[in-house]
């Protein structure tokens, strides 16, 4: 051999280490077939730019490495003014919002958005611009909408909750594992720094064993009709009303389905345990693993066929898990709260915008409604506990999770997986109260085995054209 091609033992070695850290690469970090490098802008586009959708928009618009390369809405405007989100929502307010984000930053991250009616005609138009879909539409829809992102091969951000139904909830789920793809449900609160420590301390042993929660959604429910309008107002300029139905059954037109108010309609939404289980109980559910309850009961205020009642309260029993005990869980809404604590000091008072106690055999912990400030009470015990080590890898921001699993990195901590149970539990809630039945629950067969009158409430609804 050639002396100036010899290879010593020193350089040998160190050719090999450098071969060893290239082969230790994640894939994620190079790149490769349906993964975006973390040096790659993702493509992002959103179906459903309501107030929820606009509120997710903004928040994606501050990460540099995203671009959002189309927006979804079936109205060209929706008037927010007397909602909480206090911006207006739309196809227009969207543009305008993109367009605004582009002239304060000017340093060429921004292109043209493509502007689409039906996510299903946007999906098969302009596939290949889009990486991911973020879907903030009416409840009733996020099913529809979320499985044909992950059939396209895209990641999915789904508003809470998850589906509409059980049924649904089950689907997503096993389509987005066997696809692969990078999943996140807007429940925020579950990528913070609270809900970390709440559930590290239970898991940690901070109040002994657990065996029952309590968590409320304060304030009375939105006053709703029971009936459905007679009235048949003129369809705004510029809202598909067919579209915004979805798979739901053909009604006409009414402002009192839309903005907002679709939550606490049942065709649409799944009423204040609809709107919030999915932040309130994250905790609960996250700590103590609960999965599928043997037993679900709810009762509430004069209940109809249209809309949720003025205040519900409902009671889940999970069986023993490995060493864990048996756990009762409760809800209540419209104005109700659960029995004052016997750990509680008389001078405070329970949250009453809502929140969670979780009771355990030496103490209790006490959270507000996004699983926020944990405090083990009494205060005392609180003041004299030693938290554990972190366990539980901490988040880089509930949009910032998700976008970096779309890139390949790891899997949100709300993916599909963890997502889809959570909904379950909230709307097997909704079943017991619409069936008005005690539902005893076959988990794994997906059934309610002394109540087959509920199948229809567990599978739901889907209009011809419009199946998952």
């Amino acid at each position: 051999m050639n002396t100036s091609r010899k290879l010593n033992r020193r350089g040998f070695l160190r050719a090999a280490a450098t071969v060893a850290v290239v082969s230790v690469v994640p894939r994620w970090v190079l790149g490769g077939p349906g993964r975006t490098p973390p040096s790659e802008r993702l493509n992002v586009a959103i179906i459903g730019t309501g107030g929820q959708g606009i509120t997710n928009l903004k928040e994606l618009l501050e990460h540099p490495d995203v671009n959002i390369s189309a927006i979804c809405d079936v109205a060209e405007f929706w008037d927010n003014s007397h909602l909480y989100y206090r911006h207006n929502g739309g196809r227009r307010p969207a543009q305008e919002v993109i367009a605004e984000h582009h002239r304060q930053n000017a340093n060429g991250r921004g292109h043209d958005c493509a502007v689409y009616v039906d996510c299903r005609t946007m999906l098969e138009q302009a596939s290949k611009d889009i990486d991911a879909v973020l879907v903030a539409t009416p409840n009733h829809v996020h099913a529809v909408a979320s499985m044909a992102a992950i059939r396209a091969g895209k990641g999915v951000y789904c508003e809470k909750p998850l589906t509409h139904s059980i049924y649904e909830a089950r689907q997503l789920a096993r389509a987005a594992r066997q696809a692969g793809v990078a999943t996140q449900m807007g429940n925020q609160g579950h990528s913070t720094e609270d809900i970390r420590r709440g559930v590290e301390w239970i898991r940690a042993g901070a109040i002994g064993k657990v065996r029952e929660v309590h968590a409320w959604q304060g304030g009375p429910n939105r006053s709703m009709p029971t009936t459905r309008p007679t009235e048949t107002p003129p369809v705004p300029e510029g809202l598909s009303w067919d579209l915004w139905l979805g798979p739901a059954k053909e009604r006409p037109f009414h402002p009192a389905y839309a903005p907002l108010t679709f939550h606490y309609w049942w065709d649409f939404g799944s009423g204040t345990l609809g709107n919030y289980g999915c932040h309130t109980l994250d905790t609960a559910v996250w700590a103590l693993d609960l999965e599928y309850p043997s037993m679900v009961e709810a009762s509430s205020t004069a209940l109809n066929e249209e809309t949720t009642p003025a205040a519900a309260m409902y009671h889940y029993v999970f069986p023993r898990r490995g060493e864990r005990p048996p756990v009762d869980v409760f809800w209540y809404d419209g104005g109700l709260r659960p029995p004052r604590p016997a750990c509680l000091e008389p001078e405070r008072e329970l949250p009453p915008a809502g929140g969670s106690l979780i009771v355990g055999e030496d103490g209790a912990i006490l959270s507000g409604v996004w699983s926020g400030s944990p405090r083990i009470i009494p205060e005392e015990k609180m003041r004299q506990y030693q938290p554990p080590r972190p366990s539980i890898a901490r988040s880089r921001g509930h949009h910032r999770d998700w976008i970096e699993a779309c890139k390949g990195g790891p899997p949100a901590s709300s993916n599909f997986d963890y997502a889809a149970r959570l909904t379950e539990i909230v709307l097997l809630g909704v079943v017991a109260l619409r069936t008005g039945a005690t539902i005893y629950w076959n988990g794994p067969e997906m059934k309610a085995t002394n109540a087959p009158e509920a199948q229809t409430l567990i599978r739901g609804y889907f209009r011809k054209g419009w199946e998952i």
